[in-house]
């Protein structure tokens, strides 16, 4: 209850809960001067705001020479501590390893299971989506159709970024937060492979084929765990 209510304050403050929205987005290291410039604050202001969200374990920070003699640049980034308020309380996390441990006693079977179950429920995220959007009764273009991916992506909580190559036929994107990693950690395989037919639905929901290719994966130590989709529009 006292870390919750530490929490609760730091992110009442406005400015704060900003600063670590957009740290969220950003995939990468800020300094205290980044922060500064992006929020038209003083970089002293920038640098309080910063150590308040370290102190509940929000962000953490390491020093960086800069080479040149002077005084060490400070580095902040996301905190792996998962941050979870829940009035009263509720523990699904361990709910998720309690059914997970109990699925996959069952053998084979049972994980195919989750596999097309994970898939299915990555259909109905678009269709939802989809369902949201002014075009749904329309052909979609193969902006629009990536549109729909990423915005379901990042109301999945997978903070996603995504390229394309110039023929539209390739989409290149990256994961930079798992929301199933805690359980992933005790079951690799099996949620992975259930997230990765999850993504697959995704695009089976938006195009005629689709080829789908894991290249990283930040279970092995990697930055993000990233994809290239081969689409047929």
């Amino acid at each position: 209850m006292e870390q919750t209510l530490k929490i609760t304050n730091v992110l009442s403050d406005p400015t704060r809960y900003y600063i670590y929205q957009y740290i969220t987005k950003r995939h990468t290291e800020v300094t205290v001067q980044e922060i500064a410039d992006n929020f038209n604050i003083h970089p002293n202001v920038a640098r309080l705001h910063l150590s308040k969200l370290e102190d509940v374990n929000m962000l953490v920070s390491e020093t960086q020479k800069t080479g040149k003699g002077g005084r060490p640049s400070r580095l902040y980034r996301l905190s792996d501590d998962v941050i979870q308020l829940h009035f009263p309380y509720r523990d699904y996390q361990l709910l998720s390893k309690i059914a997970m441990k109990t699925l996959l006693s069952l053998g084979e079977q049972a994980k195919n299971a989750l596999y097309e179950t994970g898939k299915k429920f990555g259909l109905e995220l678009i269709d939802q989506e989809k369902n949201r959007s002014s075009q749904f009764n329309e052909s979609l273009s193969f902006d629009q159709k990536l549109n729909i991916i990423k915005n379901a992506a990042t109301m999945s909580g997978f903070h996603p970024e995504f390229e394309t190559n110039e023929e539209k036929t390739k989409i290149y994107f990256q994961i930079f937060n798992c929301p199933f990693k805690e359980v992933a950690e005790d079951h690799n395989e099996s949620v992975c492979n259930m997230h990765f037919e999850f993504l697959k639905g995704m695009f089976e929901a938006l195009f005629d084929e689709i080829e789908l290719i894991e290249k990283e994966n930040m279970l092995n130590g990697c930055e993000s765990c990233s994809y290239h989709a081969f689409v047929t529009n």
